[in-house]
């Protein structure tokens, strides 16, 4: 039981230290993507199949996460905006 503690308390530091040189855009789609993840493995644990819900939830919030900030900067750019 000793060894799961001591991969998690190493693996940790070393997801946190990973994400601290993403640009904005890389930050969204990862968050996009564990927040996709969640919901679609919740949603899939529902229908017998959290897997496939997590992998079809993380694909889409990543897709999301991508996208909708960019559909907002092209509106903007669309009404004179800077």
């Amino acid at each position: 039981m000793r060894y799961p503690r001591l991969i998690i308390a190493f693996l940790i530091p070393l997801f946190l230290t990973g994400c601290a040189s993403l640009n904005n855009t890389q930050q969204r789609a990862l968050t996009g993507g564990a927040i996709g993840a969640t919901g679609g493995a919740i949603i899939g644990a529902t229908m017998g199949a959290p897997a496939v819900g997590a992998a079809i939830g993380g694909a889409t919030g990543a897709a999301a996460g991508v996208i909708i900030p960019q559909l907002g900067h092209d509106a903007i750019r669309l009404l004179g905006g800077n």
